[in-house]
């Protein structure tokens, strides 16, 4: 067998593993050792599920040698972030105060999905607490490094989710994205990262940060894993009241119709500005290959991402509103301090960004009548050293963790399909770009990927850490 199980991806292995060429005890075992040696660079795991692993690939094994279908990912290892119910596991959210809870009964809708198709839960991954930050730099469990350069972070929140997928430990995970934690730590780590439309997959069993901005998403090494998996992923859950009633898009079967008759633009103005020459480049690469020569402004963006700020810590910091009063030195300070800001916010303001993110979701979804796609860097500028507090970009010296979702946050705000592709440029770390679409469109944005990944121009490979 020719299939390098460090660099393999979702699809290929669970082809081998359905054909009798690879057993799922094996690939998982193999994941375990990966994780065992590597993760001591990365710190991307916080649980290992050793025992319960290696039970569910006997049990994958044993159902193929019945010939039994154990599902489209049999044998896959898969990891999720921690704050997705695991059963057995207490749900950390990635803080110290949620170790005082019971441990989860039942696993959360998504990863009971990808278990249904026969992928394998190695374990939960690091993350910045309770999902507030672009870094993972966790002060209970420590920073998650990322692969490429072990000095710089992963991104976040969800940091752990990419540098597992990106350091070779697994093939695929799952993140959630408030404001760019899937995509922002997808870009700098150089792998494929999907946030749906808003509501398309369930939530149910996921610990929430700010209940309007919340998506749950997957993250791999090629486009197929991610359709694959967002498939699977699909469908309405009545235990999530945001889940959508939409019925189910399979967009697997569409990655190979290319993009002839696809209207795509580049987003000029706030989106082409306060970025390293580098992420500009790597859109222009994306926008090349896929023949776009349009361009559109996306009105008021800077406004936007004010509006986000405020929605979003008003959310987070009534869920932890109780705790902020009894125990406010258990949480990460920083989270703190964001958090108690967000409880002083006069409700006035909440409820102008609210009315501010109507206005704007229209006029944004304006533009969707003229192009099909919009292109964007992810961030704008490679991953930055782990605690550096500030950094340059455009010329200007800001605040590195916020300054991460610089262009993330003003789509998250309305909930738009987008996922973010990997490009590696000579002498530089990996970029992103964003794929951008409107509701529902998901098979789009992966069909242009699938484009872009088939020509060369957007790749992801493991970076091994012995």
């Amino acid at each position: 067998m020719s299939l390098d199980l460090n660099q393999a991806d979702a699809t290929a292995i669970a082809t081998a593993v359905r054909a009798g060429e690879l057993s799922a005890k094996t690939m998982v075992s193999h994941a375990l050792e990966r994780i065992a040696t590597g993760d001591r660079a990365l710190n991307s795991f916080t649980d290992v599920m050793t025992a319960q692993a290696l039970a569910d690939a006997v049990a994958v094994d044993r159902a193929i040698a019945a010939g039994q279908d154990p599902g489209p990912l049999a044998g896959v290892p898969f990891a999720v972030k921690n704050l997705f119910d695991i059963a057995g596991l207490v749900t950390l959210a990635g803080s110290k105060i949620n170790r005082d809870h019971q441990p989860a009964t039942q696993d959360a809708a998504a990863v009971a999905a990808l278990r249904r198709a026969g992928a394998v839960l190695v374990g939960g991954l690091n993350m910045d607490e309770y999902a507030y930050g672009f870094t993972t730099e966790n002060s209970h469990y420590g920073a998650t490094h990322n692969p490429h350069d072990l000095t710089r972070v992963a991104g976040g929140s969800s940091g752990g989710s990419a540098a597992a997928v990106a350091g070779g430990l697994v093939p695929l995970s799952l993140g959630s994205d408030t404001n760019g934690s899937i995509r922002v730590p997808a870009a700098l780590c150089g792998i494929f990262g999907l946030k749906p439309t808003y509501g398309r997959l369930s939530r149910s069993g996921c610990a929430l940060f700010a209940s309007s901005f919340d998506h749950i998403g997957p993250f791999g090494r090629s486009v197929r894993d991610l359709a694959l998996s967002f498939d699977l992923m699909q469908g309405a859950d009545p235990h999530d009241p945001v889940c959508t009633s939409r019925p189910p898009e399979p967009c697997l079967p569409q990655l190979g119709l290319g993009i002839e008759g696809l209207r795509i633009a580049i987003a000029d103005g706030y989106f082409a500005t306060g970025a390293e020459p580098e992420a500009i480049a790597a859109v222009e690469q994306v926008a090349e290959a896929l023949g776009a020569v349009q361009r559109v402004t996306i009105p008021e963006a800077h406004r936007a991402r004010a509006a986000a700020y405020v929605i979003t810590t008003c959310e987070g910091s009534t869920l932890h509103f109780d705790n902020l009063k009894q125990r406010p030195y258990d949480f990460d300070p920083g989270t703190r301090d964001r958090f108690l800001s967000g409880a002083m916010v006069p409700g006035q303001w909440y409820v102008q960004a609210q009315r501010f993110r109507r206005w704007y979701r229209d006029r944004v979804r304006e533009l969707f009548q003229q192009v099909d796609l919009i292109l964007a860097p992810t961030t704008p500028c490679v991953a930055p050293l782990i605690g550096q507090e500030k950094m340059t970009i455009g010329g200007t010296e800001v605040l590195t963790r916020p300054n991460l979702g610089l262009y993330t946050q003003p789509l998250s705000f309305i909930g738009l399909p987008i996922l973010s592709v990997p490009v590696q440029q000579p002498g530089y770390l990996p970029l992103g770009v964003q794929l951008i679409a409107a509701p529902y469109n998901e098979a789009l944005i992966l069909r242009a990927a699938a484009h872009l990944e088939a020509a060369g121009i957007v790749t992801a490979a493991a970076v091994i850490q012995s």
